[in-house]
């Protein structure tokens, strides 16, 4: 099935591209770049623009709760920022801009319904949000967070809680050795459209490794490991 019009797309979004050329590269999934291998360079995944628009939107995000939570410690706003820009609310965000019926994906990933996965459409949600950036500049990215964002810190109380082990170990290693825990993808194993990732993190001399169906579970499982090792029940 062929990706929908980005017509529609982008008449939802709450912004409005210059260089559309940026969207279309935003929801390119590595599953149809990689089942083409003579395409032309300039056939380029979202993976790129995913890592931009999570740094864009952690930045934005940050910038929000400090406005809206001015007496809240360091612990407080880590917690409060994993839990709304989590894969779980990545994702509804996508799904209520209906990105999954334009997703550009693989044979494979179309066979597993890619369409709907968690993790495919919170990358997609990050890729759009690069695209705005280079598209429009920070104060455009930022207005384009904030419009999505802004509306659940009115009842913090309503952003759904998940299970987040890697502030819950950036607390407990700041606490015991006043370091930062660095996370790397080691393994990546299985078809494009059923991946699976193996995560590191690192925290001095001490290691620890965690599976997951995309990079962040892969991620969060290793803090959850290394908080088994510190001693912590997580």
């Amino acid at each position: 099935m062929n990706p929908q019009p980005l017509s529609s797309l982008a008449a939802r979004l709450p912004y409005r591209f210059r260089h559309q050329t940026l969207l279309v590269e935003a929801l390119r999934h590595s599953s149809l770049v990689n089942e083409q291998p003579d395409a032309s360079p300039a056939l380029k995944d979202n993976e790129r623009l995913e890592f931009l628009g999570d740094a864009v939107l952690n930045l934005v995000v940050s910038d929000l709760l400090m406005e809206r939570f001015p007496a809240w410690r360091e612990g407080e706003l880590s917690r409060m920022r994993a839990q709304l820009v989590s894969e779980t609310q990545l994702a509804a965000m996508a799904r209520q801009l209906e990105i999954g019926p334009h997703l550009q994906l693989g044979r494979g990933e179309l066979q597993s319904n890619g369409r709907e996965k968690s993790s495919i459409l919170a990358n997609a949600f990050e890729a759009v949000i690069a695209a705005v950036y280079l598209d429009g500049g920070f104060a455009c990215a930022s207005a384009f967070v904030r419009s999505f964002f802004s509306p659940l810190l009115q009842s913090p109380a309503e952003v759904p809680l998940t299970r987040d082990f890697k502030s819950q170990l950036q607390e407990k290693v700041q606490e015991i050795q006043k370091v930062t825990p660095v996370y790397d993808v080691i393994e990546e194993t299985g078809p494009d459209h059923d991946k699976t990732f193996l995560a590191r993190v690192t925290i001095g001399a001490i290691q620890a490794t965690g599976g997951g169906k995309s990079k962040k579970s892969a991620e969060q499982a290793a803090a959850h490991n290394a908080l088994d090792q510190l001693g912590e029940h997580p």
